[in-house]
């Protein structure tokens, strides 16, 4: 039996599921992944000063299209990404999701996959257990700050329009 009413009503085919976005519970999922976005971005740029210990410990120098790579996209991007979401919601979660993306690119590629002295395991003994610790959370904060970037751009987008 089929029936028609109200949203989220059995039976209503297609609007099932939908009543978390109508009205203040859909300010309420977003403010939620405003949260997550805000403390992934921070917990990532706290991951990265220990790991930039690390790296200065172990006496690993960047070249400097390298350093310039991690203090503009690294660094600045994700903070100017979250800043930028006060004004424009669904490019500052875009610009988040992107350079958190870079960042998980470039941090794959120079620990895990280029053998040279950022690789984690060429690292100086002594700073070793650190060093691959930190690349492993930053490879874990940066893939969900792309998942959670590009879910709020995409959740923005889909109730604008």
């Amino acid at each position: 039996m089929v029936t028609t009413g109200h949203v989220g009503q059995v039976g209503q085919v297609g609007r099932v599921g939908r009543v978390g976005r109508v009205g203040w519970l859909g300010r309420v999922n977003r403010l939620k992944v405003d949260r997550f976005l805000t403390s992934v971005v921070v917990l990532h740029l706290a991951i990265s000063v220990v790991h930039g210990q690390a790296h200065a410990g172990a006496a690993i120098p960047l070249p400097p299209a390298s350093t310039l790579f991690v203090y503009i996209v690294i660094l600045a991007g994700p903070l100017a990404g979250l800043a930028l979401t006060r004004w424009r919601p669904v490019a500052g979660a875009w610009l988040v999701a992107a350079s958190l993306g870079g960042a998980l690119v470039f941090g794959l590629i120079n620990h895990f996959v280029v053998a040279g002295p950022d690789h984690v395991d060429h690292v100086a003994a002594a700073w070793r257990p650190l060093f691959r610790v930190t690349a492993w959370l930053l490879v874990v904060s940066e893939a969900t700050g792309v998942a959670v970037g590009v879910r709020a751009a995409l959740g923005r987008t889909r109730r604008a329009s």
